[in-house]
C-alpha cells in the first residue's frame, strides 16, 4: 500500500474542469439532503461538507470536504445516495464520481444518486501539502533501493527532509487519518440527508468502509467492500504480503507471456530477468528523447501494469520490449500514469503526498529503522523482484510520527464487527497483487454476518472490470438488498 509502488488504484483519473452551468438537475421526491448543492461539470451538482478537524475538540475548527452527486436524468424509484471511493489513500473520490457512468452499471445509476467525496488530505478537500512539482520529480526518479550503508544514510537524510516539508506546508497534518475520514463519512450521511449510508468502496476504500462500520453499525446499508483490505494485519505483515503478492504476479505474467507474438521475455525466463533488466536501468537508464527514465519508474511501471492482466499486460510486453532497446517511452507512460505526472513534468494532484501521510498516520509501525534495515534481505527472500523495494517503507512513517512527537494508535481490531444494520458484501479476486485474496477472506471473518464473493482472475479488485456474474451479484445486492450464498464464486468473463 505504500506509493512508492503499490497505490491501491482502482480508475483512471479524470482532469477535472472548472466551469459551472445553470442546467436543471433531476429531482427526486426523497432527497431531503441539508447540503448546499451548486450546477458543476455540466451535468453534476457540487457541495463543500465542513467536518471538525478534531472530533475530541471541535474548537480547532474545520476541514473543507469537496463532494460532488451526479443523477441521471432517467432517475426512478430512488433508493437514496450512493457514496463511492476509488482506492488510495490519496485518489480522489471527486474525479472518480466524474465517471459515474462507468463506474456502476445503468440499472444502479437510475436508482441512487451517485456521490464522491473527496477524504480529508485528498484533492479540493482541505489537502496535505509536502512537495512541489520540482521535489516530487526529484523523488521518484531518485534511488529507490537504500542497500548499502552510505545509500541508506541518504534515505534517511531524505526520509526526513520530505517529513519536515510536510509538516511545514500542511495544518494539522496529525489530523488527516482513516478514522477520521470515517467520522466525516457519517457527517456526509447525515448531510445527504439518508438513513443508511449506501457504499461501493474500492482497495483502500474498503478499509475506509471498514472503519466507518466498526463506529456506525447502526448505519450501515448496502456495502460493497471490493478488494478488501485485512484490518488486522501488521504495516510489516501488509507490505511483505503485498510484495510476495506482486511478485506471483510476475510469475503470471512470465507463463503467460510467450503465447503472444510479441513477448520480449527470453525462453524460460525466470524472476532473474526483472532483477537484471532493474539492475541494469541503475547503471544506465533509459530514455525518452532528454528524459531519463531511472530504475525507480522502471520498477513503478511494471508494478502498475500488474494491476491489470487485460489492459496492463500488453502494455507491459511493448514496454519490456523497448526497455531492451534503451527505449523508455512506454515504461515512461506506466509510470506517468500511475504517478498522475502530466508531460510538462507537472503533476495533477497531491496523492503521493497524501497516501504517504495517511498511510503513516493510520498504521504503527512495529520496527525501528534499525530493524527495517536488518530485515530488508528477508523481504529479498521472500519476494525477489518488488520485495527489496518496498523493504524500506517504513523509514519514512517512523520518522514522521517521531517528528510529530506522537505514537499511532494500534490498528489491530480486538472485536469483530457484529450486528451491522445489513449485511456487508465482501469481493475478493484470487490473483489480486495489491490487496491479496486472504486480506478478503479475513475481512469476511472480521465482519460478522458479511458475505464473500470470490472471483477467480487476474488483477486488481472485481466489480465493473472482466465479470458479468461479479457485476449481476453486486447489482441485485444494490438494487434489491439480495446477498450472495455462502461459498458464491465467480470467473472472469
Amino acid at each position: 500500500m505504500k506509493k512508492t509502488l503499490f497505490l491501491l488504484l482502482t480508475s483512471l483519473l479524470l482532469t477535472s474542469c472548472s466551469s459551472t452551468t445553470q442546467e436543471s438537475f433531476p429531482e427526486a421526491d426523497n432527497d431531503v439532503s441539508t447540503l448546499e448543492w451548486s450546477s458543476c461539470y455540466d451535468t453534476f451538482q457540487c457541495a463543500t461538507l465542513k467536518v471538525p478537524i478534531d472530533y475530541s475538540n471541535e474548537s480547532l475548527g474545520q476541514f473543507d470536504i469537496a463532494v460532488v452527486r451526479y443523477r441521471d436524468p432517467n432517475q426512478h424509484d430512488r433508493i437514496g445516495s450512493l457514496v463511492i471511493n476509488p482506492g488510495g489513500p490519496g485518489v480522489s473520490g471527486v474525479d472518480y464520481a466524474l465517471n459515474a457512468q462507468y463506474v456502476v452499471n445503468p440499472d444502479v445509476l437510475e436508482r441512487y444518486d451517485i456521490v464522491g467525496f473527496d477524504p480529508r488530505g485528498i484533492g479540493a478537500s482541505t489537502s496535505i501539502s509536502c512537495l512541489n512539482d520540482a521535489e516530487q520529480e526529484a523523488t521518484l526518479i531518485s534511488d529507490p533501493r537504500p542497500d548499502n550503508a552510505a545509500e541508506f544514510a541518504q534515505a534517511l537524510i531524505d526520509a526526513q527532509d520530505f517529513v519536515d516539508k510536510c509538516i511545514a506546508r500542511t495544518p494539522h497534518i496529525a489530523h488527516f487519518s482513516t478514522q477520521e475520514a470515517a467520522y466525516d463519512m457519517e457527517q456526509l450521511r447525515q448531510g445527504l440527508g439518508d438513513d443508511k449510508l449506501n457504499y461501493l468502496g474500492f482497495s483502500y476504500g474498503s478499509y475506509l468502509g471498514t472503519l466507518y462500520a466498526q463506529a456506525f453499525p447502526q448505519f450501515v446499508g448496502r456495502f460493497v467492500l471490493d478488494g478488501a483490505i485485512d484490518p488486522n494485519i501488521t504495516i510489516e505483515e501488509q507490505t511483505r504480503v503485498q510484495a510476495v503478492a506482486f511478485d506471483k504476479a510476475l510469475d503470471n505474467f512470465m507463463v503467460d507471456c510467450p503465447q503472444y507474438k510479441d513477448c520480449p521475455l527470453p525462453k524460460n525466463a525466470t524472476p532473474q530477468f526483472f532483477t537484471d533488466l532493474f539492475n541494469k536501468v541503475s547503471q544506465t537508464p533509459l530514455t525518452v528523447g532528454t528524459r531519463k527514465i531511472t530504475e525507480g519508474l522502471v520498477v513503478t511501471g511494471t508494478a502498475s501494469a500488474l494491476y491489470d492482466d487485460e489492459t496492463g499486460w500488453p502494455s507491459l510486453r511493448t514496454a519490456i520490449a523497448q526497455a531492451l532497446t534503451g527505449d523508455g517511452t512506454k515504461y515512461a507512460e506506466l509510470a506517468d500514469t500511475y504517478n498522475s505526472r502530466n508531460e510538462d513534468g507537472t503533476y495533477q494532484n497531491n496523492e503521493n503526498d497524501a497516501n504517504i501521510v495517511i498511510e503513516c498516520l493510520d498504521w504503527r509501525q512495529r520496527q525501528s529503522n534499525n530493524e527495517i534495515r536488518a530485515k530488508a534481505a528477508s523481504y529479498k527472500k521472500a519476494a525477489p523482484v518488488f520485495g527489496p523495494y518496498v523493504a524500506y517503507g517504513g523509514i519514512t512513517c517512523n520518522l514522521l510520527n517521531q517528528t510529530l512527537n506522537r505514537t499511532p494508535a494500534d490498528n489491530t481490531k480486538d472485536a469483530q464487527i457484529k450486528n451491522t444494520a445489513t449485511p456487508v458484501l465482501v469481493i475478493g479476486t484470487t490473483q489480486d497483487p495489491a490487496t491479496p485474496y486472504a486480506w478478503a477472506k479475513a475481512l469476511s471473518k472480521y465482519i460478522v454476518g458479511s458475505h464473500l464473493i470470490t472471483l477467480d482472475a487476474e488483477g486488481h479488485t472485481g466489480y465493473g472490470r472482466v465479470s458479468a456474474c461479479i457485476d449481476d451479484a453486486v447489482d441485485a445486492y444494490l438494487l434489491s438488498g439480495k446477498n450472495v450464498a455462502p461459498n458464491y464464486s465467480c470467473k472472469a468473463h
